[in-house]
C-alpha cells in the first residue's frame, strides 16, 4: 500500500484521496519546534538570572578572581628602657612581596638579658582569639603576648593591620598593584628598666642560678630584674624541657628561705612590740638550747668564737643568731608573721608578672600542713629566716627599699614615671634608724658585708670622703644572708641586699644565688659590681 498514489481518478472524473494509513511527518516537526522553543526559554531565563538577578554578585566574584587583598601586619609597638634605648621592636613588613600575609618580625636587643621582664609572644590559639578583650581584635595568624611585658601590655602593643590589593591573571600570577593601605604601628611602652644595669647584672649572673632585683626606693620603679638561666624569646620551644627551667622567673616566682635577710623584719617587729629595746642586750654564748635541739651562732660554728653582749645594732652588724633567737622568742611566731606581712612578705603585687607569694609559717599553718604542733625550735628557725619560711627576691628588694625610704612599702612599677603607690608601714622612725644603723655598720669595717668596706665609684678608694683623684666614696647599708638547705650535700643559698647612698637612697638591690654558699662571699661581690656600674656612670 505504501506504493499506492495518494489519490486516484474515479469514473466520474473526480479526484479522491486515499484513506489508508501514511507517515505523520508533521507531528515530529512540531515536537522539534516545541523543544527548541523551550530550550530558548530556559537559556533566556538563565541568562536573565546571571545578568540581571545575580549580575552584581558575579561581577564581584569576577573581580575577586582578578583582584586579591593581602594583609599587611602592623609593627608591634616598641619597648624601650628608661633612657629610650630600644629593647624590642618590629621590622616593617616587606610590602614588595605578594604573599597572602605580609609579616612583620620581632627583634630583641640583648634577648637573654631582658627576657625575664620582657617575656615572649606566640601565635594566638583559637581560645585566645575567641576570648580576646582588646579593642584591636586578634585574627588567625596573629601573635599574642604570653608572658612578661609582652603579655601585660599586649593590647597597647598591637597595631592596626594594613592591606594591599593586587591584580592577578587566570593562573594567579601577579600583574599589578592597585592600592596599599599602610598599617598603623602599636604604642611604644617605656619601662623603668635601666638596660645598662640589666645587662651588667645578667653578665654577672649568667653562669649561675639565681636572681637580681634593683628598685628605686622612693617610687618602686624596677631598674633591673634578672633571672638566670635565661632564654631567647624567639626560641621558646627549645626550652620547654630544659631541666634548669630557664622559663621559670626566679626573681618573682622562685621562693627560698631568706636566711639572715629576714632579721630586718624581726628587728622591726621586736622593737615595735617592745620585745626588745634600743638598750636590750643578750649575751652571745655561741649556742642556745630548745628542748633536745641545740641552735648555734654562725660565728661560733665556723670559728668557735663568741661576741659577748650584743644589742640590736651589733646584732644586725654581725648578723648574730643568738640575739635574734631570743628576740624572736620574746616576739613570738604569730607576731613575726604579722610583721612579715606588713613588710610585704607572703603576698603578691599587682605587677602583671607571674609571682609566688611564698610561705609565712605559723602554728596553725604547721598543724594544717603537717599535722604537727609548733615548737620553740620552730620559732628560733623562723627568727633567723630558716625553717619553713619562703620568700622571693622581689619581695626582699621591696623590704630593703622600705627601710631605705623610711618605712614606705611601694607597689613595684614596671613603667617609667608611673605614679608611686606607697603605703606607710607602722614603724617608728627611731626604730627604723636603729635598723638602718645596723645595716650601715654591716657594710663597714667589722660588719658581715665585707665587699662594701670603703666602697667607692673609682679605683682604689681610700678611707676619705674623696681621694687625691677626687673619687668619691659611697656610703652603703646592707644585710647578708646564708640560707641553709635541708637537703644533704647541697650548699646554702647566698643572699645580699643593700641600698645606697645612705644619705639619700637612689637604689635598693637584692641578689640571690641558688646554692651559692655564703652571702657575703658570693652574692656580695655581684651586688658590688652592679652598684659600681650605677654610680660610676653617674660620676
Amino acid at each position: 500500500m505504501n506504493k499506492l498514489p495518494l489519490f486516484s481518478k474515479g469514473k466520474t472524473g473526480r479526484m479522491s484521496f486515499y484513506s489508508g494509513e501514511r507517515p505523520n511527518i508533521f507531528s515530529w516537526l512540531e515536537i522539534l519546534i516545541v523543544f527548541i522553543i523551550i530550550l530558548f526559554i530556559i537559556l533566556f531565563l538563565r541568562l536573565f538570572q546571571l545578568t540581571i538577578v545575580r549580575g552584581n554578585y558575579y561581577q564581584q566574584l569576577s573581580q575577586k578572581n582578578r583582584l586579591r587583598e593581602l594583609l599587611i601586619e602592623p609593627q608591634r609597638g616598641k619597648i624601650i628602657d628608661r633612657k629610650g634605648l630600644v629593647l624590642a621592636e618590629n621590622l616593617p613588613a616587606d610590602i614588595s612581596q605578594n604573599k597572602d600575609r605580609l609579616t612583620s618580625s620581632r627583634t630583641y636587643q640583648y634577648p637573654e638579658a631582658i627576657a625575664p621582664i620582657i617575656g615572649y609572644q606566640q601565635i594566638a590559639d583559637p581560645a585566645s582569639i575567641k576570648n580576646d578583650s582588646c579593642l584591636i581584635k586578634l585574627i588567625t595568624g596573629d601573635h599574642i603576648g604570653k608572658k612578661g611585658v609582652e603579655k601585660i601590655f599586649d593590647c597597647e602593643l598591637r597595631g592596626h593591620p594594613g592591606h594591599k590589593i593586587i591584580e592577578i591573571d587566570a593562573k594567579g600570577s601577579y600583574l599589578k598593584t592597585f592600592t596599599i593601605v599602610k598599617p598603623i604601628p602599636g604604642q611604644t611602652i617605656q619601662l623603668a628598666l635601666d638596660l645598662e644595669l640589666q645587662k651588667k647584672a645578667y653578665e654577672l649572673m649568667k653562669d649561675k642560678k639565681g636572681a637580681v632585683v634593683a628598685i628605686k626606693p622612693k617610687t618602686g620603679e624596677i631598674l633591673a630584674l634578672v633571672s638566670t638561666p635565661s632564654f631567647d624569646p624567639l626560641e621558646i620551644e627549645s626550652y620547654l624541657h630544659d631541666p634548669d627551667k630557664p622559663l621559670f622567673n626566679r626573681s618573682t616566682e622562685g621562693t627560698y628561705p631568706p636566711g639572715s635577710i629576714f632579721k630586718l623584719v624581726v628587728a622591726a617587729g621586736a622593737l615595735e612590740e617592745k620585745a626588745v629595746k634600743e638598750d636590750t642586750q643578750f649575751e652571745d654564748t655561741g649556742r642556745i638550747q630548745a628542748g633536745p635541739i641545740t641552735f648555734g651562732n654562725w660565728y661560733f660554728l665556723q670559728y668557735g668564737k663568741t661576741e659577748g653582749m650584743v644589742d640590736i645594732v651589733k646584732a644586725l652588724q654581725r648578723s648574730n643568731d643568738i640575739f635574734f633567737y631570743k628576740a624572736g622568742e620574746a616576739l613570738g611566731a604569730d607576731k613575726i608573721k604579722v610583721w612579715a606581712e606588713k613588710f610585704g612578705y607572703g603576698k603578691t603585687y599587682n605587677l602583671g608578672l607571674d609571682q609566688s607569694a611564698g610561705i609565712l609559717p605559723s602554728a596553725f599553718w604547721k598543724k594544717e600542713t603537717f599535722g604537727e604542733q609548733w615548737y620553740l625550735g620552730d620559732t628560733y628557725n623562723l627568727s633567723i629566716g630558716q625553717g619553713y619560711i619562703l620568700v622571693n627576691p622581689l619581695q626582699t628588694a621591696l623590704v630593703t627599699a622600705s627601710i631605705a625610704n623610711n618605712g614606705y612599702l611601694c607597689q613595684p612599677q614596671l613603667l617609667k614615671n608611673a605614679k608611686p603607690n606607697c603605703q606607710k608601714i607602722p614603724v617608728d622612725q627611731k626604730n627604723l634608724n636603729l635598723i638602718k644603723q645596723g645595716m650601715e655598720k654591716a657594710c663597714a669595717s667589722g660588719g658581715t658585708g665585707w665587699p662594701f668596706f670603703d666602697f667607692g665609684v673609682g679605683q682604689n678608694p681610700k678611707n676619705e670622703a674623696t681621694n687625691s683623684a677626687g673619687i668619691k666614696l659611697i656610703k652603703t647599708a646592707c644585710k647578708t644572708g646564708t640560707a641553709e638547705l635541708h637537703a644533704e650535700n647541697k650548699m646554702s643559698h647566698a643572699w645580699f641586699t643593700i641600698y645606697a647612698p645612705v644619705e639619700n637612697p637612689e637604689i635598693a638591690l637584692s641578689v640571690l644565688i641558688e646554692e651559692g654558699g655564703q652571702g657575703s662571699d658570693v652574692a656580695g661581690p655581684v651586688a658590688k659590681e652592679i652598684l659600681k656600674t650605677y654610680f660610676e656612670r653617674k660620676e
